[in-house]
């Protein structure tokens, strides 16, 4: 009868990190733990932890490719930053993986764009996966292969539908909610069993996002909260929000012409 015994070098923190990726890694959920651990033989140097405003990697420089597949273990968010009007491009949380449009083979050959800078807004935990070790895993698993071209399609997604912020304020703060929310669902991250949708995210991630200025995204978030769609949880740093009203929330991104009864707030 096979083992289901994670291999000795394996246990401690490599046996918790396997068991993560196989419950919470959108590329690994539902692998065998065990199975895993002998093709993807995990060391202890491969986990990073990356504390706020610590670079993890400069990506698309000219002539350059990463040799390390990100898979985001916890902690976060992690930003993406475009130059040179340090837009946010990107937010990433535990499940997601980063760096693979930089990796030279599949998708990534074809994926071009301006130099962006990838960093943890907040204290992060990653597993660097070299390039050799994950090809190999990726030849042998046509599942991983589909899970692979998806992360490269939900990239484009999130830009998508940052695209699609408009000027008014209500909308832009909507569209950068209901792309986390089409990615974080996707992903299979959330909603929670309740069918809720948690978020850990400031409000300078939200407006760098959006293009609005903080003050104005902070009145934005108060008005969403006082009717119903959002509900803010300053217990978590400040930062936290949870999407109580899908309904309403894509009423607010699908606006173009039409206005909130709620903007702009009255004093």
């Amino acid at each position: 009868m096979p083992s289901t015994r994670i291999p000795d070098s394996s246990t401690g923190p490599l046996s918790q990190v396997l068991q993560s990726l196989v419950e919470n890694s959108y590329l690994f959920r539902g692998w065998d733990p065990v199975a895993l651990a002998g093709e993807l033989k995990v060391e202890v140097n491969q986990i990073e932890k990356f504390y706020a405003s610590q670079s993890l990697f400069t990506a698309f420089q000219p002539e350059k490719s990463l040799q390390n597949l990100y898979v985001v273990l916890a902690g976060g968010p992690i930003i993406i930053r475009s130059s040179p009007l340090d837009r946010v491009i990107g937010i990433n949380y535990p499940g997601s993986c980063l760096g693979m449009r930089n990796l030279p083979f599949s998708y990534g050959l074809l994926d071009y764009a301006f130099p962006s800078l990838v960093e943890a807004y907040k204290t992060t935990t990653v597993l660097r996966i070299s390039l050799e070790a994950f090809q190999e895993l990726y030849r042998n698993h046509e599942n991983l292969q589909h899970r692979y071209k998806r992360l490269f399609e939900l990239r484009e997604k999130f830009q998508y539908h940052l695209l699609n912020c408009s000027a008014y304020p209500p909308q832009a703060v909507a569209t950068v909610l209901k792309a986390l929310v089409y990615q974080e669902q996707a992903l299979g991250s959330q909603p929670d069993s309740a069918g809720t949708f948690t978020f850990d995210l400031p409000i300078d991630i939200i407006a760098r996002a959006s293009q609005l200025n903080p003050r104005t995204v902070e009145q934005v978030l108060k008005g969403m909260s006082q009717v119903g769609v959002i509900q803010l949880h300053p217990e978590a740093g400040g930062d936290g929000l949870s999407i109580q009203d899908l309904e309403q929330l894509d009423e607010i991104y699908g606006i173009t012409r039409g206005k909130v009864n709620w903007w702009p707030l009255s004093r």
